[in-house]
């Protein structure tokens, strides 16, 4: 799994996505999802709609030393995960696997997938009114890429995953809800803060209570 970036037009105004994409090394079955921002809930989320794109969740997933993963690599090389990476753990039940510093080909059949999104979905700069939008158009081109025989395969992508959907994991019932998690206290105007801005609650939370 890995992020990139690339330029759209979004309501004639030229900006900056980033775009979160999954691949299965042994199909090349691919996912990518576009974000505003690359984000925790941008990075949770595109589990969860990887994964049902996929039907089932992979083993074990590669990453690279992201903060969105990483809280801290600790002396002996471990590493201390964020609080929403231990639960997307928890909840999809894979085992997480990092790459090692400076070495792109521990994760080198993503980082393939990032530029091959970059110069195929996203050149021209594709025009959208909304990340919805976008998002489903670059669903349909990933389902498109299944009817694909790489170099060196006699079947097709589509073939392939066959045979990755028959060890993976399967999807929980419900998917990780995600989202950021704060603790705030609602105030005697029933406003509560978060990440700088204030929004009102019933006026049934009193001041002093959490939300």
């Amino acid at each position: 799994m890995d992020f990139g970036e690339a330029d759209i037009v979004l309501n004639g105004q030229v900006e900056r996505a980033h775009f979160f994409a999954m691949d299965l090394p042994h199909s090349d079955a691919a996912f990518v999802m576009a974000f505003p921002a690359e984000s925790s809930e941008a990075f949770a989320e595109g589990h969860n709609q990887a994964f049902a794109h996929f039907r089932a969740v992979p083993q074990s997933i590669v990453y690279d030393n992201t903060k969105l993963a990483v809280a801290k690599i600790l002396g002996d090389g471990t590493r201390r995960r964020t609080q929403v990476f231990t639960e997307l753990i928890s909840h999809y039940l894979f085992q997480e696997r990092f790459a090692r510093p400076g070495k792109g080909n521990d994760k080198g059949k993503v980082e393939g997938l990032v530029g091959y999104a970059r110069r195929n979905f996203f050149v021209p700069a594709p025009r959208c009114s909304s990340y919805a939008e976008l998002n489903e158009r670059l669903r349909s081109e990933c389902l498109r890429q299944r009817e694909r025989k790489l170099r060196g395969h006699s079947e097709t992508i589509s073939a392939r995953l066959e045979h990755d959907l028959a060890v993976m994991l399967p999807l929980p019932p419900v998917t990780y809800e995600a989202c950021a998690k704060v603790t705030t206290r609602v105030t005697s105007l029933s406003l509560v803060r978060f990440d700088r801005n204030d929004y009102s609650v019933p006026t049934a939370l009193a001041i002093g209570k959490c939300w």
